[in-house]
């Protein structure tokens, strides 16, 4: 997966965000896998893939979004989704950092 930007941390939060918690982590665990699947494709074609994009979480969760706002950062369930993402990304690096 390449570099995370704020952009990609909302984009995946809007998207946690239109779906129930309970199915939030599972959610954000596809969507990480999702995005180093297309990076990785990336690397080897020498395109972006043709669904998910060029291998940002936010091409990922941009794959997966519907036309709905943005969770507002004022609001619990927004600033919820938000944490979850921060979460899942550093728990992913430290994950990948081990099987180094």
């Amino acid at each position: 997966m390449r570099e995370v930007t704020q952009g990609d941390i909302r984009a995946a939060a809007r998207v946690l965000a239109q779906h129930p918690a309970c199915a939030r982590a599972g959610l954000m665990a596809a969507m990480l896998q999702e995005a180093d699947h297309a990076d990785r494709y990336r690397k080897v074609f020498g395109r972006v893939h043709p669904r998910l994009g060029n291998g940002t979480l936010m091409a990922a969760a941009l794959a997966r979004a519907r036309a709905r706002p943005a969770p507002r950062l004022s609001e619990r369930d927004g600033l919820e989704c938000l944490v979850l993402v921060v979460h899942a990304v550093l728990a992913w690096r430290v994950e990948r950092a081990q099987m180094r």
